[in-house]
């Protein structure tokens, strides 16, 4: 608990409340004290209520950094990016991402810790060192790799943690948000317009959501009777995207590309274009996401809108959940859904 607060009412001007100040208020030990507001025990019920009616009358509530100092808690989660951060300034996803995480642990007075990693062993190195130093209580898993492991890490520590969107056979509590509906949907909307084989732009295939994206795609072509496509990875950025025009430009029998994101499907597009190959008159594009630019650009992108906001929230909640109880039920949220725009038509 904390040391120093902003004086209340109750407190000289000026000054700033401390642990001291709330011990001689009730007329008690400042162990006492520590003890009533940390809801330990060793104090009477008559003690912790004199303590906390004198605490309230001078304004003190206990500081971050003083309640991790006297408990058994760091009151901060974990996040270790494996990303080039030129990468993460222009993905908005991570952003939107965060700010739901934020927005959660805000409300509960527990911060976030953010570090970023070149590769794989300093990404271990991190995590363990995290759990090393009592920096965090629990750690998020996210943009899992296949066989990933961190998930045998973190159990190997004793780390609480939670995933985000892993494989069904998760060993560690997980948000999860379905997309496989919504890319069957799209990929019916293809069908149904008169298309009749559709290429791929796809993550990295060492990413288990890049993988994830490019099994329903393949399960969709397969449902709907449609051909199987180019398949060329965009790596999840623009300059990704751009790259991989010249595969699919030269697969002249796909008259539609779905793209694992939006930023690598804005990315096509602008190559597309620069080859006078016209988005949606001679290829229609779709993306992934559902970042707010692709509303706005020209032709706006048709993609299938996730909730990364949302996920953050619920996979902080679980995150939580899981420290103080040790386990928690798998969260899901929303599923995510087909946004029809201008850069798909028929054909």
């Amino acid at each position: 608990m904390g040391t120093t607060s902003d004086a209340g009412p109750g407190a000289p001007r000026g000054k700033r409340v401390t642990i001291v100040d709330v011990a001689e208020r009730a007329g008690v030990a400042i162990s006492s004290v520590s003890s009533a507001l940390n809801n330990r025990p060793g104090v009477s019920e008559a003690t912790r209520l004199r303590i906390v009616e004198a605490a309230a009358e001078l304004g003190f509530t206990p500081s971050l950094r003083g309640k991790s100092l006297s408990g058994k808690r760091a009151y901060a989660v974990g996040l270790v990016v494996q990303r080039n951060p030129d990468v993460l300034e222009l993905d908005p996803f991570f952003g939107a991402f965060i700010g739901g995480v934020e927005a959660y642990l805000d409300e509960r007075d527990y911060a976030l810790v953010l570090q970023m990693s070149a590769d794989a062993a300093q990404t271990l190195d991190r995590y363990r060192r995290l759990a090393g130093d009592r920096r965090v209580d629990g750690v998020f898993l996210n943009e899992l790799e296949v066989d990933d492991p961190r998930t045998d890490l973190v159990r190997e520590l004793e780390l609480p943690a939670v995933a985000v969107n892993p494989s069904a056979q998760c060993p560690v509590p997980a948000v999860r948000q379905d997309f496989g509906a919504a890319i069957r949907a799209l990929i019916g909307h293809f069908a149904s317009t008169g298309h009749r084989r559709v290429a791929h732009v796809s993550g990295p295939m060492n990413y288990l959501h890049a993988v994830q994206r490019v099994d329903a795609w393949r399960a969709a072509l397969r449902e709907f009777g449609l051909e199987e496509g180019a398949l060329v990875s965009g790596e999840f950025t623009y300059e990704g995207g751009l790259a991989a025009t010249a595969t699919i430009a030269a697969d002249a029998a796909s008259t539609a590309v779905f793209c694992a994101n939006d930023l690598s499907a804005l990315g096509l597009i602008a190559g597309l274009e620069r080859r006078g190959i016209s988005v949606p008159d001679r290829v229609s594009v779709a993306g992934f996401d559902g970042i707010q630019l692709g509303e706005y650009v020209h032709p706006a992108l048709t993609t299938v809108r996730t909730a990364p906001r949302r996920i953050g929230y619920e996979a902080a909640r679980l995150l939580l959940a899981t420290i103080e109880s040790g386990t928690a039920q798998d969260a899901d949220v929303e599923p995510a859904e087909l946004v029809l725009r201008d850069s798909t038509r028929s054909f």
